[in-house]
């Protein structure tokens, strides 16, 4: 044979340079939807594995199979995991979009020469692609079935986290991670009662009832409230005089129907301590002459400034449930409960001796009638108001009635009233000592026309 011409080894080189860039491109195109593959799986691990709920965790701990105790284990250092998915999938997808830009550079010829279009295709064609088969899909369909995707890759993870050089990255990341979040604790986020109001009121789901919202707006308002503004009054405290026979004590028991009653020398400012009802049970056969001021208990007093979330520690501490609020005078100001702390965060707690309601008057949708002993507390419930400003101005007043003579200076006589905040308080009756009736006129909120 003679040998080949330079004529005829030309077309043969190209054609065996097409074939190979042909199945180059195969190749390419198969090794990108398995990459693509990969991407989804690590997105869909990310989003299966902290999807996990209570009840799936519970199921996972009561199942005897090696996947179960592995997704378990896995979430026993959640940080490490993350850092694990985020370097695979970062990976994965750095592969993508340079595999992406190969295949396009295959297909040169194909597509017009202009750069306008070819940027279209690498940055928004791709990151579409990226994001669409990546990252949403199975993100979606992974949290609908977050069980079974994480026992299927919980086992390949693990695998994957202890293999170089993907582990010596994922300690770097979480050794880099750690001293961010040590600076950043240093430094804090330092964030006012009301802005967290404001924020809670702002997040509020649709499916968040009114209930849930009180508790967690009770939560929110809960270390900032003291006790004198939750404590009863000692005008509606009920106590006993330490020279009361056993008789006496029995009727004022009956009649309370309290389980703890504060024990006063000569005046309520004098407290000396406190007769639980279920210490005086085994007594209750003995002659009148029982000496039961023996079983009363040691009192514990608090200031009127204290928070009641340190009071709630305090009771858990002392096991107690009651304390006597005393003023800056060493005077006993009133009385707080555990049962009152718990309010504030739940909401009223009645029993078979509670009132059902507040005592109070509805007379119109502007004009209400309330009791001047009304805690003012109870008065920005049935309002539903937050009672910042009255808060404000008080000084040591707890009622409605003390309110009013705060504001005033004086104790107001029938007909005559004061304005607060736009609110109309009018005394309709009152005596020498105390105001007994309040008329509250509402500011109008009807707008003008």
């Amino acid at each position: 044979m003679n040998p080949l011409e330079p004529s005829s080894i030309a077309p043969l080189s190209e054609a065996i340079y097409a074939g190979i860039s042909f199945s180059s491109t195969i190749v390419s195109f198969i090794v990108l939807i398995l990459l693509l593959c990969l991407s989804a799986l690590a997105s869909g691990s990310e989003s299966a594995f902290f999807s996990l709920g209570p009840n799936e965790k519970e199921t996972l701990k009561h199942e005897d199979g090696k996947a179960s105790k592995t997704v378990l284990k896995l979430l026993e250092n959640p940080k490490e995991l993350l850092a694990t998915l985020l370097i695979s999938n970062n990976f994965v997808n750095v592969g993508i979009v340079i595999l992406s830009s190969s295949i396009l550079n295959d297909f040169k010829y194909l597509l017009p020469a202009n750069e306008a279009f070819r940027f279209v295709i690498e940055v928004i064609g791709i990151t579409f692609m990226l994001l669409l088969i990546g990252e949403v899909i199975p993100k979606i369909y992974s949290t609908k079935n977050s069980l079974p995707i994480a026992k299927a890759m919980a086992l390949p993870i693990m695998t994957l986290k202890a293999v170089p050089p993907l582990s010596w990255l994922k300690e770097l990341l979480l050794f880099g991670s750690r001293i961010i979040n040590n600076k950043t604790r240093r430094k804090g986020i330092k964030i006012t009662t009301d802005e967290l109001e404001q924020a809670l009121a702002l997040t509020k789901e649709e499916n968040t009832s009114d209930e849930e919202q009180k508790i967690l707006e009770g939560i929110v308002k809960f270390g900032n409230t003291e006790a004198c503004q939750i404590m009863k009054s000692r005008m509606d405290v009920t106590g006993i005089e330490e020279e009361a026979t056993a008789e006496a004590v029995l009727q004022v028991i009956l009649d309370s129907g309290y389980s703890r009653i504060p024990i006063y020398k000569e005046s309520f400012d004098n407290v000396i301590g406190i007769l639980y009802i279920k210490d005086l049970l085994p007594h209750l056969n003995e002659s009148t002459e029982f000496n039961w001021k023996s079983l009363i208990r040691k009192p514990l007093f608090i200031p009127e400034n204290k928070k009641i979330d340190d009071l709630l520690k305090e009771f858990q501490t002392k096991k107690m449930h009651m304390a006597i609020v005393v003023d800056e005078y060493g005077g006993a100001s009133g009385l707080i409960t555990l049962e009152d702390i718990l309010e504030e965060i739940v909401g009223d707690i009645t029993d078979e001796f509670d009132d059902e309601e507040i005592v109070y008057t509805k007379i119109d949708n502007q004009t209400y009638l309330f009791e001047g002993r009304t805690a003012l507390v109870d008065f920005y419930k049935v309002l539903d108001i937050d009672g910042k400003e009255f808060d404000q101005q008080k000084r040591d007043s707890d009622t409605l009635g003390g309110f009013i003579v705060e504001q005033a200076g004086r104790i107001l006589k029938n007909n005559e009233f004061i304005v607060f905040d736009n609110f109309k308080l009018i005394v309709e009756s009152s005596d020498k000592r105390r105001i007994k009736m309040v008329k509250i006129v509402l500011p109008n909120l009807t707008p003008e026309m």
